[in-house]
């Protein structure tokens, strides 16, 4: 069964960080392009990121440039985003997603083979 579990989400205080984990079950996802989004409540998903599988480069949305970061364990089969200088805007359901043997071209992921359940950052004082 192919899927991808999240871990990783919380509480943090404005300023802070926290990382979210994206690990694979049933592939090997060092063959897969990794897209990051997150979901505001009674929004549509703002796409985050996008890691292609081709050359590991990522893009990232204006939103999060500078602030967050990818990156990937493949001995774990574990993808990551760390988040820093969180901001009370940054609230929302975070996802992680995965298609198979693409190069991003900006920051979306459109077409997706596997996806988390979602994480919830809460980012408040």
């Amino acid at each position: 069964q192919v899927q991808l579990v999240e871990s990783g989400g919380g509480l943090v205080q404005p300023g802070g960080s926290l990382r979210l984990s994206c690990a694979a079950s049933g592939f090997t996802l060092e063959d897969y392009a990794i897209g990051w989004y997150r979901q505001f409540p009674g929004k549509e998903r703002e796409g985050l990121s996008c890691t292609s599988s081709t050359d590991g480069k990522t893009y990232y949305t204006n939103s999060v440039k500078g602030r967050f970061t990818v990156s990937r364990d493949n001995a774990k089969n574990t993808v990551y985003l760390q988040m820093s200088s969180l901001k009370p805007e940054d609230t929302a359901v975070y996802y992680c997603e995965a298609e198979r043997d693409y190069t991003c071209v900006d920051y979306m992921l459109l077409a997706f083979d596997a996806w988390g359940q979602g994480n919830q950052v809460t980012v408040s004082s």
